[in-house]
């Protein structure tokens, strides 16, 4: 069953971070993938203006992207303008209903970081309007009617805004693929010493396989997983779907 994917982040390295190994054995399956990061890194640097930054952080994704042979889309807006108001969702809605994709990957709706959460509501409204003539988007784009299954990965570290312990629903084990998804993380050079300088994230590369190596100890002979949640399927897709375990059988670990 090859399906048509989209994941949807915040900013530019999210995708790497988060999301990049289910990515990857999803593209190996014969899956579409496309990337929507919806704001374009502006306040990534504190040396370079937020055009300068931004035009280096779309290349950078860009790169990332050229691994899965995904599909890159435009941002949409400035990092700390994801807000959930109706000229954002509406351009997003159309950017959704031109893919109408058949699995639609998220952040968590709990999370450290307002532009994370943002993204999270405006993906799932998105998704919901779909299929609502009413629904006017920017540009235009008539309605779609194909159902869609709607994921959430981890929070970072697991914990949400309260720093309270986010437990997923399921695990990929994505060994096979974590090389794959540390290089294109590595991709993202301008935000090695900008995560150092503004959260103490240095060496963003190796937190990322150790946030993997910590969700897959539940499973035996697993080095490495990401953590998903799956949405409720109402106004979305039937009860019983769940494409990511049908797609992804050898490496779904329910918990």
């Amino acid at each position: 069953m090859a399906a048509v994917v989209l994941a949807l982040s915040a900013h530019p390295d999210d995708i790497e971070f988060l999301m990049a190994g289910t990515l990857a054995l999803l593209a190996r399956s014969g899956c579409t993938v496309h990337y929507l990061t919806l704001a374009n890194g502006s306040c990534g640097s504190t040396s370079l203006d937020a055009a300068a930054i931004a035009a280096v952080r779309e290349a950078e994704c860009r790169n990332a992207a050229k691994h899965l042979s995904a599909i890159l889309h435009p941002a949409l807006t400035n990092d700390l303008e994801i807000f959930y108001e109706p000229s954002l969702l509406r351009r997003v809605a159309a950017v959704f209903r031109s893919i109408a994709p058949d699995i639609l990957l998220l952040h968590s709706p709990q999370d450290y970081m307002e532009d994370h959460m943002n993204a999270c509501r405006l993906g799932v409204a998105a998704a919901f309007t779909r299929c609502m003539p009413n629904f006017i988007t920017e540009p235009a784009v008539a309605p779609v009617q194909n159902p869609v299954c709607v994921y959430h990965a981890q929070p970072h570290g697991n914990r949400d805004q309260l720093n309270q312990q986010v437990q997923p629903d399921f695990l990929i084990a994505i060994d096979s693929v974590m090389e794959c998804k540390s290089a294109m993380l590595a991709e993202h050079v301008s935000q090695q010493a900008w995560l150092d300088q503004s959260q103490a994230l240095s060496a963003p590369v190796e937190i990322m396989r150790r946030f993997g190596e910590e969700l897959a100890k539940p499973v035996a002979g697993c080095r490495w997983a990401e953590g998903w949640r799956r949405h409720n399927p109402l106004g979305f897709c039937a009860a019983d779907a769940n494409p990511l375990r049908a797609l992804l059988a050898d490496y779904y670990f329910a918990l």
